[in-house]
């Protein structure tokens, strides 16, 4: 999902400083809100755990060029379901941040796209999580279909927003749209892996009782809302 240099440039990338700007804001009242609702201490933890994962994601596991960008297993909703979105917004923003800062400074010119590309999907998940999973079911006990409406979601909104930088810095020039056209097929089999991924983290952390007073995880997790 990362955008490639050179596709927005000039003035044009104003807009990424904008929309970055905008999930960064609506990031920090989530942060609030878990903070005022379960401490600082929480959301610290849940933080600190995503960036590493998200690190990981980006860096360590196997990533390919496909079309306009690359695919990536970047598991926003197990992120999600796991810390809660707060902790899982600000663990991608950084996560994405450090590998560009030591690994891929080519990329920084970049941040405010791929992180737009990163965190408005997620925000798109929180609220289809609200419509998709009833109050009384807490997310170990969450069955495929509802694990594939998430992950749909979430890559879906990265396709959606690759795809629009794209044509926002290119146009709609025939090679482009063939480009997006490669890219957003090749992400289908993500959506394909990453419900069974978080079955298998669900079924993991459900097997694994004992974490259920653990401060950093999701409250939902193992209870109803």
């Amino acid at each position: 999902m990362h955008i490639e240099p050179g596709i927005v440039d000039g003035s044009k990338i104003v807009l990424s400083y904008v929309t970055a700007g905008s999930a960064g804001l609506y990031s920090l009242s989530l942060a609030w809100k878990h903070i005022k609702e379960r401490g600082i201490g929480t959301l610290l933890g849940g933080t600190v755990i995503s960036t590493a994962l998200v690190f990981t994601f980006f860096q360590v596991f196997p990533h390919y060029p496909v079309g306009i960008s690359e695919v990536h297993l970047i598991l926003g909703s197990t992120l999600f379901l796991i810390f809660g979105v707060a902790p899982a917004a600000f663990g991608l923003a950084l996560g994405l941040l450090i590998q560009g800062l030591f690994f891929a400074p080519f990329d920084l010119p970049q941040y405010g796209m791929n992180v737009t590309t990163l965190l408005v999907p997620l925000f798109a998940l929180q609220f289809v999580a609200r419509k998709v999973i009833a109050p009384e079911t807490p997310y170990v006990q969450l069955k495929y279909r509802q694990a594939l409406a998430l992950s749909t979601t979430y890559q879906a909104g990265i396709v959606t927003w690759v795809a629009f930088w794209a044509l926002y810095g290119e146009g709609f020039a025939g090679q482009t749209v063939a480009s997006i056209a490669t890219f957003g097929a090749a992400y289908m089999l993500v959506i394909v892996v990453e419900p069974i991924a978080d079955l298998a983290v669900l079924a993991a952390a459900k097997s694994l009782h004992q974490l259920k007073d653990t401060a950093f995880l999701e409250r939902r997790l193992y209870n109803p809302a």
